[in-house]
């Protein structure tokens, strides 16, 4: 599983050696180990995840770019070589299950928008229809989240590398901008009713 060895293409080391980054590339591709697979801080992260990215390749050649979302756990490792989704019933274009279908190499980006963080994946995926294996259903559905099962997408992992933080914007849910002004709500509360309880003593004099 070594990430520069997936990536970095003979078209990708030409480019390296024209703008001279290929040296310090060369040098960490054969630096880095061949990975056993996922350890337990990817799969961690993977586990935490509420969405992803993933980009498939058509029949025509064009790549496609698809956002995939759930609750937050709805991405399962399975083992430390293989993930799995319940693929959600959406609008029924099925370009990404179209593209797998035809070309199983796809590319999966997971983001940590808070902590500027994202893990970038080579892997192979391939559909398991929901009767054919309901065990496996069983495991990876996210039985507490609405949503209507169509099929399990299953993602065999050749690669994996963590990216910079540089340029990645710190964005925040609902949730967590709720979990962050918690203790400052509580305060204000705090405030308001000392001042409401202030207010009536001294009404009362």
């Amino acid at each position: 599983m070594n990430f520069a060895r997936f990536a970095f293409t003979d078209g990708v080391k030409k480019l390296q050696e024209k703008y001279g980054s290929r040296p310090a590339y060369a040098r960490m591709e054969n630096m880095l180990a061949d990975k056993e697979g996922l350890t337990e801080d990817e799969q961690m992260f993977i586990e935490s995840r509420d969405s992803f990215y993933m980009a498939s390749i058509g029949e025509n050649g064009y790549p496609y770019i698809q956002h995939r979302g759930g609750p937050a756990g709805f991405i399962k490792v399975i083992d430390n070589h293989t993930l799995g989704v319940v693929d959600f019933r959406g609008n029924k274009q099925y370009i990404s299950v179209g593209n797998v279908l035809a070309h199983p190499q796809v590319s999966l980006f997971l983001m940590d928008y808070p902590h500027k963080t994202r893990l970038k994946i080579f892997a192979d995926a391939h559909i398991v229809e929901l009767a054919d294996n309901p065990e496996l259903f069983d495991l990876i559905d996210p039985s507490e989240y609405k949503h209507t099962a169509e099929r399990m997408l299953i993602f065999d992992v050749k690669a994996f590398d963590w990216n910079c933080p540089q340029h990645i914007t710190p964005r925040y849910t609902v949730d967590e901008i709720k979990e962050a002004f918690a203790p400052q709500n509580e305060y204000v509360l705090k405030l308001e009713y000392g001042l409401e309880k202030l207010k009536k003593q001294l009404a009362a004099k």
